[in-house]
């Protein structure tokens, strides 16, 4: 499948999103130039990261939908691997893990440039504001409607604050992300406002504005709203002084980045997490040892005679059994280690502060307990045995992978031996 193909599958997939002034023929070349990276990422050919500017070249085409990277990841993950390999082929898996890679890299890529878009609004907005406080001064009566015109029909969030600490003026944006009724607001203290959950960096700054200390500051924030719902805004402050440079007030812009912050925590677990099973992949795994306080103890588990299932039943029903091991692993594991999906039929499991070969040892038991109940596959029982081998270390070894190693030798001596279950 060549890359105008590729294009006019990937045109299909976002067609019906938010999109730009251009026509399918133009939005076809745009893509056919874009899919000749991502496909040669896949391939190997190119670094995933490449994913990130053909992100950005979609946001600034005005591609800013969340559905636009959803879409864009189903055809990386599907067409685009299918394209280098046929899913049938021997080779197949690894194509699909570099799909995998690459549309991580673009999911970043694409919030990345969308907060930066959002900045950039941001900027011209608080640009605006101020240019027109400062008019005001000058040119009382003109400038401020102006000011108030914008003030009112702005999508971003405007307030303005006195130098005690009090709201002058918030506009409807404002009061709908902070979940207030607007008519409220002026008169209060922004403490009072925000309540003793939300006291923290932003107040902080904001008192630090009021002392003179500072002149502006920007931060992301999270808002707790009365009603328990969460906001993440991106809030800028700057001091409004007069031409003797005496402050007079303060005023804010705020964009509400929720949905972008929560794109960017799915796109980060799905880029760290088994798509099968859910638990934690090789990358997060790897991460974690990296980060662990040790003691640490590592279980290395391989499902023997797994291909069999494969073979007879098809590799649906191979989903099926993995899927089911890993839930048994999750519930098995419990709060006491991170259970994790390595490999094809391969897990592992890590332990934290371990107490020692004693722990491995009944966790390792209640692993191979968790696996003794048949998993019902086509209408028939198919019982799945595993092989597992430990390791154990008083320190976090200076190679990260050690540890791994180290429990997969224990678990190959365990499965030629049949019974040796011994932690190393």
């Amino acid at each position: 499948m060549g890359a105008r193909e590729l294009a006019a599958r990937w045109a299909d997939a976002l067609d019906g999103v938010v999109a730009p002034a251009l026509t399918r023929t133009e939005i076809e070349a745009l893509l056919s130039d874009l899919t000749d990276g991502l496909v040669a990422a896949i391939r190997g050919e190119r670094e995933p990261a490449v994913a990130r500017a053909v992100a950005a070249r979609l946001v600034a085409a005005n591609y800013r939908d969340p559905l636009a990277v959803s879409r864009t990841v189903r055809v990386i993950c599907t067409d685009m691997a299918e394209a280098c390999c046929a899913r049938t082929d021997p080779g197949f898996e690894h194509y699909r893990d570099r799909a995998v890679d690459v549309a991580a890299e673009f999911g970043e890529g694409f919030t990345g440039a969308l907060r930066g878009a959002a900045l950039v609004e941001q900027e011209a907005t608080l640009g605006a504001a101020l240019a027109s406080a400062r008019e005001a001064e000058a040119r009382r009566q003109l400038s401020e409607a102006r000011f108030e015109a914008m003030f009112a029909g702005a999508s971003v969030g405007i307030g303005t604050v006195d130098v005690r600490g009090r709201v002058l003026e918030v506009n409807a944006a404002f009061a709908e992300m902070l979940g207030l009724p607007q008519e409220s607001m002026p008169g209060r203290s922004v403490a009072e406002l925000l309540g003793p959950v939300n006291i923290g960096a932003a107040y902080a700054q904001l008192q630090r504005m009021i002392s003179g200390e500072i002149d502006r500051f920007r931060l992301e924030t999270e808002n707790v709203r009365p009603d328990g719902g969460l906001a993440y805004i991106d809030l800028s402050m700057s001091a409004v002084r007069d031409a003797h440079g005496q402050m007079r007030f303060l005023i804010g812009v705020a964009v509400d980045v929720t949905e972008r912050k929560q794109l960017a925590d799915r796109l980060w677990h799905d880029a760290h997490h088994d798509g099968l099973t859910g638990l934690p992949n090789r990358t997060l795994f790897f991460d974690r040892i990296d980060a662990a306080e040790a003691p640490i103890g590592l279980c290395y588990i391989d499902l023997d005679e797994f291909k069999e299932i494969n073979d007879r039943w098809g590799h649906a029903a191979g989903d099926t059994v993995l899927r089911e091991v890993g839930r048994r692993l999750r519930v098995a594991v419990g709060p006491e280690g991170l259970p994790a999906r390595v490999g094809g039929d391969e897990f592992t499991v890590l332990v934290e502060r371990c107490a020692g070969c004693a722990q491995l040892e009944a966790l390792i038991a209640r692993l191979h307990a968790s696996l003794e109940e048949p998993v019902e596959v086509m209408g028939e029982s198919v019982r799945v045995a595993a092989s597992i081998g430990s390791a154990f270390a008083d320190e976090r070894p200076e190679e990260v992978d050690a540890l791994l190693r180290a429990a997969d030798a224990a678990m190959y001596r365990g499965k030629k031996g049949r019974g040796a279950r011994e932690p190393t």
